[in-house]
């Protein structure tokens, strides 16, 4: 499964108002693999960035008066995303700017026509999934990061790329945590045995197999419940304690 976990920057709020691109940044991620195979562009939006804008992202008319115009990046930008499952925190925001700017280009040049990007990608909005993961709590991307212990000490202003990056680290914990899982020497299809391999997953037989039980000692107690205080304080909850819950319950 390809991912593109994507963010960009603008030179306002609003498409509606004339506000445009001023960068892109996308970090591709392959069954929860970060591939390296990122892009990331600043774009010379043709007009000048709002003052409340270059507050957050302090990307100034100067930065990007040498930089391509949408048009000269747009053809590279699209197959690059076309095709994949786009994550991106607020994701109306970042499409509705990106289907601006094709949608000016088409106006512009005519021929083949790019996007929408509805069409051709699947969107997955990371702050409506947190929204439903995490009710009634504060869900924007540093706020997830305090959360799932992602470190963005880095983010001292906006950047696409930067955002991009650490939206891929959260997103992987949202959903899961485990990024990668390799298991050398192992191939596909069934071994001599007839044991089950689904997936390069073999599967064991443990008949005879006795496992040694080892109790944790009272330091060891101690310094997991310090651990567990520590990110109920941090986020306000933990989940372990919904595990200790159910098997109460279950006993």
């Amino acid at each position: 499964m390809r991912q593109i976990v994507l963010d960009t920057e603008t030179t306002g709020i609003d498409p509606k108002d004339g506000h445009r691109l001023i960068e892109i940044g996308a970090v591709e991620v392959v069954n929860r693999r970060l591939t390296g195979n990122n892009f990331h562009q600043y774009i010379n939006p043709e007009r000048d960035i709002d003052p409340e804008a270059v507050a957050i992202h302090g990307i100034t008319n100067e930065r990007v008066a040498d930089e391509p115009v949408f048009a000269d990046v747009a053809d590279a930008f699209w197959e690059y995303i076309r095709g994949g499952e786009l994550v991106i925190h607020n994701a109306a925001f970042d499409v509705g700017f990106i289907d601006h700017e094709f949608g000016l280009l088409q106006n512009k040049r005519g021929g083949p026509r790019l996007g929408p990007v509805a069409e051709h990608c699947g969107v997955l909005d990371t702050l409506a999934m947190a929204r439903k993961l995490h009710p009634g709590q504060r869900n924007s991307l540093d706020a997830l990061c305090k959360r799932y212990a992602i470190d963005n000490g880095r983010r001292v202003l906006h950047g696409a790329l930067l955002d991009a990056e650490i939206l891929s680290d959260v997103y992987l914990a949202m959903t899961g945590g485990q990024t990668a899982l390799s298991l050398a020497g192992v191939e596909g299809g069934d071994d001599a045995e007839g044991a089950n391999s689904v997936s390069g997953i073999r599967r064991v037989a443990r008949e005879g197999v006795t496992l040694a039980v080892t109790r944790p000692s009272e330091a060891e107690l101690n310094a997991h419940r310090a651990k567990l205080d520590g990110i109920r304080q941090a986020a306000g909850e933990c989940h372990w304690d919904a595990l200790d819950e159910a098997s109460q319950g279950s006993s």
